[in-house]
């Protein structure tokens, strides 16, 4: 295999990103764990309850609204940091104030309707169903997990980007080919103009049935050749072949159903602690944002190690699929440097951080997979 490496002063600017980036995780979770707890320990939570006199779930709304805006404004400078200026510093970020401020408008709009019909249908499950709210809880983030990742390609990301077919015949062509050796029943291949906001590659296959599509960032159709971009979307539907997007709802689905559980479990617990009136109490709105954010955070860590595992399956049928390992590690180079990624992050950053196995990880399995082949 031909010797590529990564380029030093892009491997020391990706270190100097990731340990801010890293920080900044670290600043942001102690800002809302504190937030949190003084609207608890100091009854500001109950006083809000109190001082909203409408029929109960216009206070749930009501409340939901205060609470939601309040930690906005309040982790503000945090967000325009770690999202603009950060990414600008180091050169990941194409987009001026203007647009930047644009997109957050409409994904705090999107985010604030969706989250607060979450939370409504919470308080209906709490106040009428208190013993088995968790359970309806479950069936309905579930419902609208599946539903909405059949239609965020032809709903949502249009929202945020510009898509258009792929107009070289040439990698249409070579792509479709690719889809049909590996049985995914792709229905088009669209380009993102993922440049008028990054400089970051990217590509994924999304959608259900007839939404199924593959998506090219224009950032690596203009930087990448078709054999690279031809290994992308191989690891890509690596997913579609293994299943790997069903299995993932499921475990996902599962696991958030234990998670609602050990929330029910905690707050029962703690409301008499905290001289509340009940579980459908909403001044305890914060308690359930509290128990459910460190229960998910404790379990997103054997998560994001199954999440490796089978992002290493995606690669090792990539690397069977094209039989293209040097594509594979010029491709993972260039992407590597691309984004601003560490090539050797420590066990332990990657055990916290790392969905993907790192670079040097990948660029291993593509070793052995050569001296395999060989034999």
């Amino acid at each position: 295999m031909a010797e590529i490496a990564i380029d030093p002063n892009r491997e020391q600017k990706a270190r100097e990103l990731a340990k801010k980036v890293r920080l900044l995780f670290v600043l942001e979770s102690l800002l809302g764990l504190t937030f949190l707890l003084i609207l608890l320990l100091s009854g500001l939570s109950e006083a809000l309850r109190d001082a909203l006199d409408v029929p109960f779930l216009a206070k749930v709304v009501l409340f939901f609204i205060i609470f939601m805006s309040s930690y906005t404004l309040i982790s503000l400078p945090l967000t325009v940091y770690g999202d603009f200026i950060l990414p600008k510093r180091f050169g990941l970020l194409t987009q001026n104030w203007k647009s930047w401020t644009g997109d957050r408008i409409k994904e705090f709009a999107l985010g604030f309707l969706l989250s607060t019909a979450f939370i409504v249908a919470i308080y209906y499950f709490l106040e009428s169903f208190s013993q088995i709210w968790w359970l309806l809880a479950f069936a309905m983030v579930t419902t609208f997990t599946i539903i909405l990742s059949g239609l965020a390609p032809i709903i949502i990301l249009p929202l945020f980007f510009k898509l258009e077919r792929v107009k070289d015949t040439e990698l249409r062509n070579r792509l479709i080919a690719l889809s049909q050796r590996c049985h995914a029943g792709i229905q088009d291949i669209f380009q993102i103009n993922l440049s008028s906001k990054t400089v970051a590659g990217n590509a994924v296959v999304m959608g259900w049935g007839r939404t199924r599509r593959i998506a090219l960032g224009d950032t690596l159709l203009e930087q990448y050749s078709p054999e690279e971009i031809e290994v992308v979307i191989a690891h890509e539907l690596g997913h579609h072949r293994h299943r790997d997007i069903a299995r993932a709802i499921i475990i996902q689905s599962l696991l958030m159903l234990f998670i609602f559980y050990i929330v029910h479990l905690i707050v029962t617990w703690a409301i008499p602690l905290l001289n509340l009136e009940s579980i459908s109490d909403v001044a305890a709105m914060p308690l359930l944002v509290l128990s459910s954010g460190i229960i998910t955070f404790i379990f997103s860590l054997p998560l994001k190690a199954y999440t490796r595992h089978i992002e290493q399956a995606a690669d090792r049928y990539a690397l069977a699929v094209t039989q293209s390992p040097n594509a594979y590690v010029s491709m993972l180079t260039k992407l590597t440097d691309q984004n601003l990624v560490e090539s050797h992050p420590s066990k332990l950053v990657e055990y916290l951080f790392y969905d993907h196995p790192p670079y040097y990880k990948r660029v291993a399995l593509a070793s052995s997979y050569i001296q395999k082949e060989a034999i």
